[in-house]
């Protein structure tokens, strides 16, 4: 099984991943929640895992921004990550795959992190 090695590559990746996501009973409705045309969101991602994996310029975005407001909690995450290295375990072995899992795992840390902070703050209400 080869590394993954280009933006082909990640292109492999991420529709199978988000195809995963769509189907799965815990997270899919999440998404399904906020994304109506998937092309756009796709097209964020190949450039967000591209410029993650290799530091190719082309991303534009705040992440945590568009994930904070979400109806989401650590098992959402978890569940994330399995579907993520599910995917790159299924297509890929190498660093880079490696690398993908393990960067997945700290961005998944740091929103929990993050969204546990926020939302621990004075005012906050869960929607």
């Amino acid at each position: 099984m080869k590394d993954i090695a280009g933006l082909e590559d990640i292109q492999l990746f991420v529709d199978e991943f988000y195809n995963k996501v769509r189907e799965d009973a815990l997270i899919g409705p999440v998404f399904a929640g906020v994304i109506t045309d998937w092309q756009p969101h796709l097209n964020k991602m190949y450039a967000f895992w591209n410029a993650v994996l290799f530091g190719a310029a082309g991303f534009k975005g705040n992440p945590f921004a568009k994930h904070a407001p979400l109806p989401i909690a650590p098992e959402h995450f978890g569940r994330w990550l399995d579907l993520f290295g599910e995917t790159i375990d299924a297509n890929f072995a190498g660093p880079v795959a490696i690398e993908a899992k393990q960067k997945a795992g700290i961005m998944a840390t740091m929103f929990m992190s993050k969204l546990d902070r926020m939302r621990s703050g004075p005012g906050y209400t869960i929607v």
